[in-house]
């Protein structure tokens, strides 16, 4: 079933933990529900955009990240999920240059790497 391939398997429980862990590092407080990060419903609550943005983008890196390492006797790791969201940064990185949109892209990079740097090391 859906809900138990991405939620609920004991495999990717310990990774979606940690992503709750580390939102709670960027001062995001999500309850801890299957809704958000599978079909993305989120609250109406006063969420900034880069809260937002952040949130959307370690989902998607986790999604990613389990699907690779389905079927496989192991946890995903967090470094995995980590790699993916350095790779997503940096090509959002390109199109803000594209797009002369650098300085607002910049923000919230800077905000980011602190931690995704410190999670690797």
């Amino acid at each position: 079933m859906f809900i138990h391939c991405w939620w609920e398997c004991k495999l990717v429980q310990p990774l979606w933990k940690t992503v709750w862990r580390s939102l709670k590092e960027f001062k995001t407080e999500l309850p801890f529900d299957p809704a958000i990060p599978l079909v993305s419903i989120h609250s109406k609550e006063n969420k900034s955009f880069y809260q937002k943005d952040t949130c959307m983008h370690m989902f998607i890196t986790v999604l990613f990240t389990i699907a690779k390492t389905w079927k496989q006797p192991r946890c995903p790791s967090m470094v995995d999920q980590i790699k993916k969201i350095w790779n997503i940064y940096t090509m959002e990185c390109y199109i803000a240059i594209k797009k002369n949109e650098i300085i607002s892209f910049l923000v919230t990079y800077l905000q980011l790497k602190t931690t995704i740097l410190s999670k690797l090391m």
